[in-house]
């Protein structure tokens, strides 16, 4: 989606295509399902965990903190991160008001 044309689309509409844009890559389902395994991971960690070269992991990440998927706190020299519980309520929300209109529609489908 094109930077200029984000504004024809309403808040929500724009968080939920950021985030789904960052779960688009294998990698970063690993990730998230490794945060959810540990809790909480140092970035050597998930590095150890992935057949990832440790720039490609950090890029990863990046991409997971940027739609605010993942959180990191600094510890001394590495960085810890963790499931950032908020954004993924939200994508929650959004697939279960989804499916409540699916089921609703069911019986008018073609």
């Amino acid at each position: 989606m094109g930077a200029s044309k984000t504004e024809h689309f309403s808040d929500e509409q724009n968080t939920i295509a950021i985030i789904a844009k960052a779960l688009g890559h294998p990698a970063r389902i690993a990730i998230i399902e490794h945060l959810l395994k540990v809790n909480a991971c140092i970035c050597g960690d998930i590095v150890n965990e992935l057949p990832l070269a440790q720039p490609t992991v950090s890029q990863h990440l990046k991409e997971l903190k940027n739609a605010k998927i993942i959180k990191g706190t600094i510890e001394g020299n590495s960085i810890c991160y963790c499931i950032d519980e908020n954004t993924l309520n939200q994508l929650k929300s959004y697939f279960e008001n989804i499916t409540k209109q699916l089921e609703i529609k069911s019986t008018q489908c073609c």
